[in-house]
């Protein structure tokens, strides 16, 4: 029995030591797969309109990020205090960048943490911004494994937890680039 349980933790270890390195990869297929082009798709609601729209933030922009701010100023980002566009930028830009960034395995330990924060502030504006309420907002532990944020949000951290702990894996830039940043050292 005892030899039995031992060759079963040593296969055990050997599959896992051979499947480990596909983790990286697999993490980013699933993000790409299930959020690239969530988060694309909020960013360009945030762009004004033609080809100068990548350098204007329409007034959406503002109330996505700011929902309580532009309602009390009369849903004019003119109004904002003047931190409010730099906030809004970054988080715009963040949402092409960070997930691009993951997808290709380009500085994807920090993408990914850069990923996780954004996910975390999201979440915050969606509860204290946007007012969601119990059903939307879940909870551990229970029946119901459909809530966007205790639910949905926390696979979404856990598969970028992944990235942040093991980097972007064999198949990705960092990989590549590796060598290049250890000769200039």
């Amino acid at each position: 029995m005892s030899h039995d349980i031992h060759q079963l933790q040593m296969y055990s270890s050997r599959v896992g030591k051979g499947l480990n390195p596909l983790l990286p990869p697999l993490a980013r297929l699933v993000f790409a797969g299930t959020l690239l082009i969530y988060f694309w798709a909020s960013a360009m609601t945030k762009l004004g309109d033609g080809f100068f729209g990548l350098f204007r933030l329409s007034s959406g922009a503002y109330v996505q990020i700011f929902p309580r701010a532009m309602e009390t100023v009369g849903y004019d980002p003119g109004q904002l205090s003047w931190w409010s566009y730099p906030v809004v930028l970054a988080g715009t830009y963040g949402e092409f960048v960070l997930p691009l960034l993951i997808v290709i395995g380009l500085l994807t330990r920090i993408a990914a943490l850069g990923m996780i924060g954004f996910i975390a502030v999201q979440s915050l504006t969606d509860i204290y911004g946007h007012g969601l309420t119990r059903p939307d907002i879940g909870m551990w532990f229970d029946r119901d494994p459909s809530s966007l944020i205790a639910d949905q949000r926390t696979f979404w951290t856990f598969v970028l937890l992944v990235l942040v702990v093991q980097g972007g894996g064999a198949l990705s830039l960092d990989r590549v680039l590796a060598p290049y940043h250890h000769q200039s050292r």
